[in-house]
């Protein structure tokens, strides 16, 4: 496809959860936010996760604090709740 696409969607209040589609985790309230602490300076992190990116997720973040690099590992289960936990780099 030559032609980048994009798609646009007007919710209403009285619209059926798009979401439910988009990302069928549980009833589609799955969460977008967690805290955690690096694990170079132990300060406090609030980051960003995204339910899009499947239930099994690892990837590579920078501590807003330190800016040292942390592996970070999202696992969502069927009622969207998260588990978030970064680690080292280098382990």
């Amino acid at each position: 496809m030559s032609q980048t696409q994009l798609r646009l969607v007007m919710r209403l209040p009285d619209d059926e959860d798009i979401l439910d589609t988009d990302f069928p985790l549980g009833d589609g309230t799955a969460e977008t936010g967690a805290k955690v602490y690096c694990p170079y300076c132990n300060e406090s992190v609030e980051i960003v996760i995204d339910p899009g990116g499947g239930t099994a997720q690892e990837y590579v973040e920078d501590c807003e604090v330190c800016c040292q690099p942390w592996t970070v590992t999202v696992q969502y289960l069927e009622d969207g709740t998260a588990t978030v936990s970064v680690a080292p780099l280098d382990e």
